[in-house]
């Protein structure tokens, strides 16, 4: 039986183009003068291309052409292409943290759609919390919608070694600081380690955001893993205009697609790949625009049974053009099939299990076999307990073994400038078992959660050869970074978390086989410093950021605003 196609009248856009009024005229002649003729798009989908393309978004470079590769697919198959820019999000460059705009470039997303004649949309985003953002505007909109992805960088080169972008950051800028490279040496570093367009070829929260996109069915197959420089991509983006025409008549709407088990597909997948935290609270934040529960507690229950198979910096050895050449992210999927929903639905119209039909690994080294996993399991771990008592995350691949299980003292910074200006003191007192904890770097505390949260180690102990240590805080942490890194303390210290109450010297229990979190004071200690907290003073007062402080929500719940989660879809404009 053939699915009921929609009938050109039936088209969104219709009310703006295709009514007999003075209303439409306007629309038609506007159109006019940008040099289109009614046969240009009377009676075809108008699809909206959100492009995050920008002069200071070096991850999306390519975009402004890969716009025009899109467009010609839309045309071939009988749409009218409309370009629409929205925020960029260059998360190299925005400061104080391109999450702090996250829910405002979901906000651009939503009220695009809306406002405009749009049937559906082309999402072209890849740098870190483009993707979250659209497609969280995108499911509170609900319109066809396919997701085109920037795809990762070419290797970086550092005298015949490949270079991976933020983890070899952090490394090398480590042995800068320790006296073993020389500011030549670190120059050589700079100069290789970005030499394409793309987002971080690392499993950074670029590459495991767009693979949670394909894995939720967002894309075409495949779409994720493809090097931003390669012809294919160029041909993706083709095709992924093609297919949004079809999905509009097809009335395939995004949240058709996204559901309970794209999410679960979704968070298994970003597991499998050993990849970003980041994933956490945007996944989350993703199901709740769909409706769909998730929580820290099924992040760790699918933890513990999802074998880590990409051996990929920063947990592992390669980098995301060997992931492709490898098989890509159809070819880790087909490993993982029996964790998965495949009864799913994705934009093409087929399910997951056929997309994943005849997909095979070509290396075995850069995806594992289920026998040789880089991890077996426990990728990432929840941590509770009375210094995270709605939760904490860390990732066990990317610290070091002996730190799983570890209690030390102690070493309390306030704020970033605190920490910026002490943490090299050969004075401060601290030693290699020492616990390093960051305040006031939460959602509300920074304000905006940025990814301070592989704290650095002090240069004597680097000195000493100490290259981990159990760090604590409530920010974020990049995904190309690693270490023995606790984030997301919820509830944050600004608002009178835990966290908020740790002193110098406090003793602090790490477990994580166990998955606890303890600070080793007394309640009756704990209470007099509860009692002696002061809330400390808003940064925003005015604008965007004052919006977002009232607003935002904790770590555990996503950071979204809360009156942006799933509630009473907005109804469209009238047109008048």
């Amino acid at each position: 039986m053939t699915a009921r196609r929609k009938k050109p009248e039936e088209l969104r856009s219709h009310r703006w183009y295709g009514v007999d009024d003075m209303r439409s005229f306007g629309h038609r002649s506007r159109t006019a003068q940008m040099g289109f003729h009614r046969a240009d798009y009377a009676g075809k989908p108008v699809i909206a291309i959100l492009n995050t393309w920008s002069d200071i978004n070096p991850c999306h470079t390519h975009f402004r052409q890969r716009a025009e590769e899109v467009k010609r697919g839309i045309w071939q198959a009988g749409g009218f292409p409309v370009e629409m820019p929205a925020l960029s999000l260059s998360e190299p460059f925005q400061k104080p943290t391109t999450m702090l705009y996250r829910n405002l470039l979901a906000m651009e997303a939503e009220e695009l759609l809306r406002s405009y004649p749009a049937d559906g949309c082309v999402l072209m985003g890849g740098c870190d919390k483009t993707t979250p953002g659209l497609v969280m505007g995108a499911l509170a909109m609900n319109l066809p919608a396919i997701f085109m992805p920037a795809g990762p960088m070419l290797r970086g080169d550092f005298r015949g070694q490949p270079l991976g972008s933020g983890s070899d950051t952090w490394k090398y800028w480590a042995e800068l600081r320790a006296g073993n490279i020389t500011a030549e040496d670190w120059k050589e570093v700079e100069a290789g380690i970005a030499r394409s367009p793309g987002h971080c070829m690392t499993m950074g929260t670029a590459s495991t955001m767009t693979s949670a996109a394909e894995a939720m069915g967002l894309t075409l197959p495949g779409a994720a893993s493809i090097p931003a420089a390669d012809s294919r991509h160029a041909q993706m983006a083709s095709l992924t205009g093609r297919r949004i025409v079809d999905m509009v008549w097809e009335d395939l709407k995004i949240r058709d697609v996204v559901d309970a088990r794209a999410i679960d597909n979704a968070v298994t997948t970003v597991l499998a790949l050993g990849g970003s935290t980041n994933a956490i609270v945007h996944l989350i934040a993703v199901a709740r625009r769909a409706g769909v529960a998730l929580d820290l507690a099924r992040f760790d229950a699918l933890a513990r049974k999802t074998p880590v198979l990409a051996d990929v910096r920063p947990s592992g050895r390669f980098l995301m053009e060997d992931f492709f050449y490898a098989g890509g992210l159809r070819g880790l999927l087909s490993r993982i099939a029996d964790l998965l929903d495949g009864s799913a639905r994705t934009v093409n119209g087929r399910t997951l299990a056929e997309n994943l039909a005849g997909a095979r690994v070509w290396n075995d080294e850069v995806i594992r076999p289920r026998e040789r996993p880089l991890v077996a399991g426990d990728g990432l771990a929840v941590l509770t307990g009375n210094l995270a008592p709605r939760g904490a995350v860390i990732k066990p691949p990317a610290m070091e073994a002996r730190l799983h299980k570890h209690e030390g003292p102690a070493v309390v910074f306030s704020s970033y400038d605190d920490m910026a200006a002490r943490i090299d003191d050969p004075a401060l007192p601290v030693t290699a078992d020492s616990v390093i904890v960051l305040q006031g770097a939460g959602p509300q505390g920074a304000p905006g959660m940025p990814e301070w949260g592989q704290l650095p180690i002090p240069k004597k102990l680097l000195r000493e050869g100490v290259r981990d240590m159990v760090r604590i805080s409530d920010a974020r942490m990049s995904g190309t970074s690693y270490g023995a890194c606790v984030l997301h303390v919820a509830p944050e210290s600004h608002v009178g978390g835990p966290l908020a109450l740790v002193r110098d010297g406090d003793r602090i229990a790490l477990d994580v086989p166990g998955r606890r979190l303890e600070l080793r004071v007394g309640e009756e200690e704990l209470a007099a410093r509860r009692a002696a907290w002061r809330p400390p003073a808003p940064r925003y007062e005015r604008g965007f950021g004052a919006l977002y402080l009232e607003h935002v929500r904790q770590a555990d719940e996503g950071c979204d605003f809360d009156f942006l989660e799933e509630g009473k879809p907005t109804p469209d404009p009238e047109i008048h």
